[in-house]
């Protein structure tokens, strides 16, 4: 499709986007010491769990540890999941971190109430320090009031657990790039959106019939993947969307590709680059409605090369939202609308 279109449909305030990382930029150095000082501790494994778009951020994080960590066990659940499973490593040596933007999700409370009962220790990343969540973990690192915790937590996660492997994991030589990196990220993300308002428009437009979506990232970029089809497709505009993995696209998912599918290829940087490409090769040949993200166009000013891979499904992810928000414009739909989520018993 031709991505240019006049003008955006959506304004975008720059400068009030980047002052909302104040709180985060911060608390930076606080979630260094922590992530260095807990290290010294002995602890083996990490569990890192949430729900939605917590989860899936701490899962991005993960990914990077799981490549170069020797020593450590690094595991992802869902806060229901790690409840209801109660691994027996669950011990003395095991790490849980927990993530929750409001502090107050109810599964993730009832997850860290259940682990206040266990020998393990638990670091909560949250808004604020006095929140249901925050009182029931160990330590807490809160980033204040924002309309940004999406990335605000991971700037925090990521510094956290990068301070952590530093220690521990001799194979772990990004800490310094990440400390370079991370104050730059807002305003990379910042432009990342700007950037992205104009073909937004157009895709928006492109998109308006739709009410199916399938959304293909591979590796860490799953993670975008998921956020933009659950929390912003499915739970913001109410269309029938499903993240797919691109390592597992070949695997049943194409078969219900055609040329009248509507389709987003997301293609991040590093050792899954590869999946998302193959692809879109497959794309280019069987499908026609498709558009592609590939977070090498974006410049990521301040931000270190070696560092690229690890930000870049959270660039694309700001990139997206001037489509989510393009579109609720298109659809006359507001994002704030919910129909169950906080208004019923579930």
């Amino acid at each position: 499709m031709d991505n240019t279109d006049d003008k955006p449909i959506v304004k975008f305030d720059s400068d009030n986007f980047i002052g909302a990382f104040t709180g985060a930029l911060n608390t930076l150095d606080e979630a260094e010491n922590l992530g260095r000082r807990v290290a010294t501790a002995g602890y083996r494994r990490i569990f890192l769990t949430g729900c939605g778009a917590p989860h899936y951020m701490m899962r991005s994080v993960s990914y990077w540890a799981r490549k170069y960590a020797i020593g450590l066990d690094i595991r992802n659940y869902f806060s229901v999941e790690l409840l209801h499973q109660d691994p027996a490593a669950l011990d003395d040596k095991t790490l849980v971190v927990l993530g929750s933007h409001s502090g107050k999700t109810k599964e993730t409370v009832e997850v860290a109430e259940f682990l206040s009962g266990k020998p393990c220790k638990t670091i909560a990343f949250t808004q604020f320090p006095g929140s249901q969540l925050a009182e029931n973990v160990d330590d807490v690192i809160a980033y204040g009031d924002t309309k940004e915790g999406y990335f605000s937590a991971y700037i925090l996660a990521q510094m956290f657990l990068s301070a952590f492997l530093n220690v521990i994991e001799p194979n772990w030589s990004l800490h310094s790039d990440i400390v370079d990196s991370l104050p730059h990220l807002p305003e990379a993300l910042a432009n990342a959106k700007q950037g992205n308002l104009i073909a937004a428009a157009s895709q928006a437009k492109f998109f308006s019939e739709d009410r199916t979506m399938y959304v293909i990232g591979g590796g860490p970029m799953f993670t975008t993947a998921y956020t933009f089809a659950s929390c912003f497709l499915m739970e913001m505009q109410r269309m029938h969307a499903h993240p797919i993995e691109a390592a597992e696209f070949f695997h049943g998912p194409f078969e219900v590709i055609d040329e009248n599918t509507p389709i987003i290829i997301l293609i991040g940087e590093g050792p899954a680059r590869e999946e998302g490409q193959r692809v879109y090769k497959f794309c280019q040949k069987y499908a026609k409605r498709f558009i592609v993200m590939d977070s090498e166009v974006f410049q990521m000013r301040g931000i270190k090369p070696a560092i690229r891979p690890l930000v870049a499904p959270f660039v694309v992810d700001a990139a997206l939202t001037a489509l989510v928000e393009s579109l609720a414009v298109v659809h006359d739909f507001p994002l704030t609308i919910r129909r169950y989520m906080g208004k019923v018993d579930y």
